[in-house]
């Protein structure tokens, strides 16, 4: 057990991680400390580009694998499948009606970027390797979780499902764009593309990190003081235990594909992880009538800071 304590004490005590903490900590203490919009919009770019770029470059050292398309299905069917999940214990642990239900269960099939993007640096900080083609795998979790949710939802005679332009809107979501779009640069560029810009992409990745999750602390904190009253014991309870039962399952999947360590974590965390940008958007335009206060709180509230704090550490361990 003290080993257990002391591996995962050594990847908490990370700088990402407790910038994050700090921005908690600064929200429920109710600084005034807050980072620009446009360095926040600017940061959250410069991630998406560098971590897209990074896994493209990796994939076109190392070439395209068998490996690759495993994932990529296990990653779409665990994204479809999670919904479900979450519905049913959302039903069993709280009162949610089926609408809210649905249009939660949603968000935890999907994935947190940032979350992703976290777990990698701490790879690189441990030194342990990874597929570059991870993050073709976490663009394609991004979306199937929300045909499930609005599935979901279908079955509520009051749900209220609007889907004009949805599809349109998630096709064109500038995440993905930009994930998608700098893998493939990445990919086509390969290791003389990697040259040319690592002095942007490499050296200054950690230290924006830093100062990105300084800010995502400060958001998460403040919503969680915002919308408290939102939160029952059963649904704050829920924020906890489906992350770890995400984990799991993508232990189980990873596990039978044959993942490497690293990737294996990435793909934990993935699961793991609760969308707090795409999947929201999705839901303010199909499901006008479910309560943003929940799924919002709960996904960027409960389940982010748990997942960067706690969670991280011990997928790591888990995995190692």
């Amino acid at each position: 057990m003290p080993g257990v304590i002391d591996t995962l004490s050594s990847n908490l005590l990370v700088p990402t991680i407790l910038f994050f903490a700090l921005g908690l900590l600064a929200a429920f203490a109710r600084s005034d400390l807050s980072i620009p919009t446009g360095a926040a919009k600017f940061m959250s770019l410069y991630l998406l580009l560098a971590i897209g770029f990074k896994g493209g470059s990796s994939l076109a050292e190392h070439g395209i694998h068998w490996d690759l398309f495993l994932t990529l299905l296990g990653g779409v069917a665990l994204s479809f499948a999670i919904p479900f999940v979450a519905f049913g214990l959302l039903r069993i642990m709280t009162r949610l009606d089926a609408l809210n239900a649905a249009a939660v269960a949603g968000h935890y099939g999907s994935i947190s970027i940032v979350t992703f993007v976290t777990a990698v640096s701490l790879l690189d900080l441990v030194g342990l390797r990874y597929d570059g083609f991870m993050v073709a795998v976490a663009a394609a979790m991004e979306v199937p979780a929300i045909l499930s949710a609005l599935w979901l939802a279908h079955k509520s005679s009051n749900s209220g499902l609007r889907d004009a332009g949805l599809w349109r809107d998630l096709l064109a979501n500038g995440s993905i764009v930009l994930l998608t779009g700098s893998f493939l640069i990445g990919a086509i560029t390969g290791g003389k593309g990697m040259q040319m810009i690592a002095p942007f992409i490499v050296t200054p990745f950690t230290g924006i990190l830093c100062l990105f999750l300084l800010d995502m602390g400060l958001s998460a904190g403040r919503s969680l003081i915002r919308n408290r009253d939102k939160l029952s014991i059963g649904l704050f309870a829920f924020g906890l235990v489906m992350p770890l039962l995400g984990a799991f399952m993508a232990w189980a999947v990873g596990a039978l594909i044959g993942l490497p360590q690293g990737s294996l974590f990435l793909f934990m965390v993935l699961s793991a992880s609760a969308s707090y940008i795409a999947v929201p958007a999705a839901m303010k335009i199909a499901l006008p009538k479910a309560e943003a206060g929940i799924y919002l709180t709960l996904s960027l509230g409960v389940s982010f800071p748990f997942n960067i704090t706690i969670g991280l550490p011990l997928y790591l361990w888990w995995v190692t």
